[in-house]
């Protein structure tokens, strides 16, 4: 597939990264990314119920989320409109191609959502899933069109060696040979880099024949990401493949954040912070985000950059919380400590990730 720049005819200011510099693509004065939720009765895009894909952990309604006001919010940016949706459109474009999430859980939540819309725009069209570990695909068989999320939640391979976890920071063969042939590549990494205790997924980190027990984070991330970004200029075809790069998702643990001193955490949480613009004081979170400028500024392959963060900041009350099938009761009754304040609830946010992915692809 023809690489797909930002069409002229629409009001996009995306950020090409090509090249040493940045070259903006301003179409119109509208920053798609800046803006402020507005409520519409007209969302949500699809019904829980109708979509045949969602993880326990993002289905809140079923796990007896009791307000659904969090699903009629629409992304309004300032001075300009985002297009509608339209999966047929997205469907018929892609006929005979592959888009894949690689990252980790909250690619596979934006990868469960774009199935959701996709579905609910072909309710009939025949589709088969192929659930695997690493990969995932769900194939819309009358479009030949894949879509398929690859779990490496650092990019950067990890080897296991007599039982020892090696996170490669300089390496990423292994992980890289699944996503070449895709089309559309939608790459997330952040939130497992700053994991600690029984979260953290290594043991070790290994980069140039050295090993380390640690070292600090965001240094590791920026070797991991510019391994990342070496791969793609070395085996990326930009004429067949467009690649994207999502900034952080963030999360919502701390309610003085949103000057909230009667709560722990999002659990509770029913609306939008209101305004056009907030910034977390997470000073990792902000130093991981310019470590993906800087190195998505340096590559020679064009990757755009969508930057989520602050409008997805401005959604505390979009979170599962305790709304998760995968917590137990005794869980549920305890969200000071239990609540789920990472991952979304679908239908929901990530829903308007997919409409800026579907804008930035087409118009």
């Amino acid at each position: 597939m023809a690489h797909l720049p930002p069409s002229s005819a629409f009001l996009l200011t995306l950020t090409l990264l090509h090249s040493s510099a940045a070259v903006s693509v301003d179409v119109s004065p509208c920053d798609l990314f800046v803006g402020q939720w507005l409520p519409d009765p007209s969302y949500p895009l699809y019904q829980y119920s109708s979509c045949p894909i969602i993880d326990p952990e993002f289905n809140c309604q079923l796990y007896g989320r009791p307000d659904s006001d969090y699903l009629r919010y629409r992304w309004k940016p300032a001075g300009c409109d985002l297009p509608a949706f339209n999966g047929l459109d997205l469907l018929a474009r892609m006929r005979g191609k592959t888009v894949m999430f690689v990252g980790d859980s909250l690619g596979r939540n934006q990868w469960e959502s774009l199935i959701c819309m996709l579905n609910a725009a072909a309710p009939l069209s025949a589709a088969v899933m192929m659930r695997g570990d690493p990969l995932s695909t769900y194939r819309f068989l009358e479009y030949e069109v894949s879509v398929s999320f690859y779990r490496a939640p650092y990019l950067v391979d990890i080897d296991v060696v007599n039982g020892v976890r090696i996170l490669r920071l300089d390496g990423i063969e292994k992980n890289g040979e699944a996503w070449i042939d895709a089309d559309v590549l939608c790459f997330n990494t952040g939130h497992w880099w700053t994991h600690t205790g029984n979260l953290q997924g290594w043991d070790y980190m290994g980069d140039d024949g050295a090993y380390y027990k640690d070292m600090d984070r965001v240094l590791a991330f920026q070797r991991g990401m510019s391994t990342w970004a070496q791969w793609a200029d070395r085996n990326i075809n930009s004429t067949r493949t467009t690649i994207f790069f999502q900034s952080l998702s963030p999360t919502h643990y701390n309610p003085t954040e949103w000057k909230n001193s009667m709560s722990r955490n999002c659990y509770g949480e029913t609306e939008p912070m209101s305004g056009f613009n907030y910034t977390s004081n997470n000073l990792a979170e902000l130093r991981m985000i310019q470590v993906i400028r800087g190195v998505l500024n340096s590559m020679r392959t064009p990757a755009y950059f969508s930057d989520i963060t602050r409008l997805s900041e401005l959604r505390k009350d979009a979170h599962p919380s305790i709304y998760s099938g995968d917590l137990t009761p005794q869980q549920r009754a305890n969200p000071d400590r239990s609540s789920d304040c990472s991952h979304w609830c679908l239908p929901g946010l990530p829903d308007t990730w997919n409409q800026l992915f579907y804008a930035a692809l087409f118009f």
